[in-house]
């Protein structure tokens, strides 16, 4: 971030929650512009909850470019692509373990270490040190934005409280928006409801933290599990697609549901479409 956007910042860490100095209550948010324009369903909204990995930022490429900077400084070799899905891949099992209490509850940074670990044999890493492997699996603390994604934010952010609703961790995401120069409002996590999306209590704490009801809440995601989720709770809900999320060659079927109410192209388009 630039150095007077963080100075118009603080972050309220007993609360879990990063909150722009002088940025209007939520339930204010929506002053500057009726939007009486809008679908009579989204006139409500007041604000935004964003998932982050995939949909925010670029997960897949992030990761495989830390793999490669890591192999050049240590002289390995590997295939750096397949070592960034294959670490995603073991998000949802290990958030399984945790549902099924296996594992106590455990933040996203201590199950991405568990991966990691895991992964090492796989990929020939065990020449790294115990610190070079803190320093990589902070790499998640570090991806980069889908191109349009600041521009977008910074768009809607003109009437709308943006946040974060990410099972990543308070700290990840803190640490992702100070590097990503992300604008948002409020930093929300699954963390503060000690569960992990798609479970319920995640979006209703969301809309609670918020001191909204959940109509006045919409979702914007890249995956349409998370969507329908927040829906069920009574969130509106934008599609955002990103393609190139799983490689070109994913084959995933990208089809938005008629049931969501937006569809947009990315952030950019995301805010043209909700007259900012």
């Amino acid at each position: 971030m630039g150095e007077s956007y963080g100075r118009r910042r603080f972050l309220g860490l007993g609360a879990g929650i990063l909150m722009a100095a002088g940025a209007r209550p939520a339930w204010q948010a929506g002053a500057a512009s009726t939007g009486q324009d809008l679908p009579e369903r989204l006139r409500g909204v007041r604000a935004l909850t964003f998932d982050v990995f995939g949909t925010v930022v670029d997960w897949r490429s992030s990761i495989a470019r830390e793999g490669r900077e890591m192999a050049a400084r240590k002289g390995l070799d590997g295939d750096w692509n397949a070592f960034a899905e294959r670490w995603r891949a073991g998000y949802g099992p290990a958030m399984s373990r945790v549902r099924q209490g296996e594992l106590p509850w455990t933040k996203i940074d201590d199950l991405h270490r568990m991966i990691l670990d895991e992964l090492i044999p796989e990929f020939g890493l065990e020449s790294l040190s115990e610190a070079e492997r803190v320093e990589l699996n902070y790499a998640w603390h570090r991806l980069s934005p889908w191109p349009d994604a600041v521009e977008g934010l910074t768009r809607l952010r003109a009437r709308y409280v943006l946040a974060t609703l990410s099972n990543g961790n308070v700290a990840l995401l803190v640490n992702m928006a100070k590097a990503a120069g992300l604008p948002w409002d409020a930093v929300l996590s699954a963390e503060l409801a000690r569960a992990y999306k798609p479970d319920a209590i995640v979006y209703r704490t969301a809309a609670d933290l918020l001191g909204l009801a959940p109509e006045q809440v919409m979702m914007v995601a890249a995956h349409a599990g998370d969507l329908r989720a927040s829906a069920a709770v009574g969130f509106r809900t934008a599609y955002v697609p990103r393609p190139q999320e799983y490689g070109p060659d994913s084959g995933r079927d990208l089809t938005p549901d008629p049931a969501f109410d937006v569809v947009a192209t990315d952030f950019v388009d995301l805010a043209a479409q909700l007259g900012l």
